[in-house]
């Protein structure tokens, strides 16, 4: 298990959504930038309070073109349960395999309860990393206005 750092390629994801999608990461991300979120669980008031804010921060992230994931250990009727509850408008996966991730992302495991610890990710167009954000607790995760700080800033720093 590696971190993942700025440049390198975001590994192969696949995931089961809630409408009985699956989404594939990088390449559901291709062409724009991502952001890919891991959670810690529906039970996380944390998790809830970031997966609120990206809903909330939704129409400024379209305009920039940044597409937004959230992927969870949840099964698909909590993860949907949560998507009803918190309205959310963006792709989140459901029955993650902590270890796997954990293996390809260097994601964080609890021990315990063998969920995913927050992690977060933005993904240039062609599905490279720009920044990772690793947590190994409840708190310290990627929030909707750095995203868009960031953003900016490479826009206005790579423009010719």
């Amino acid at each position: 298990m590696s971190l993942l750092s700025p440049g390198q390629s975001f590994p192969s994801l696949t995931a089961g959504l809630a409408d009985g999608q699956r989404l594939d990461l990088p390449g559901d991300l291709a062409g724009g930038f991502g952001v890919v979120l891991f959670y810690r669980g529906s039970w996380c008031p944390y998790c809830n309070a970031q997966l609120r804010a990206f809903q909330r921060a939704q129409a400024e992230l379209t305009e920039l073109g940044v597409r937004v994931v959230a992927l969870s250990i949840d099964d698909e009727t909590t993860t949907a349960a949560t998507i009803d509850k918190h309205k959310l408008t963006y792709p989140v996966g459901h029955s993650a395999d902590a270890a796997a991730i954990a293996e390809a992302t260097g994601a964080f495991v609890d021990p315990d309860g063998h969920f995913m610890q927050s992690t977060g990710f933005i993904l240039d167009p062609t599905g490279n990393v720009v920044l990772s954000v690793y947590s190994s607790g409840a708190i310290g995760r990627l929030v909707p206005e750095d995203v868009v700080g960031m953003i900016r800033y490479i826009r206005e720093h790579t423009a010719t």
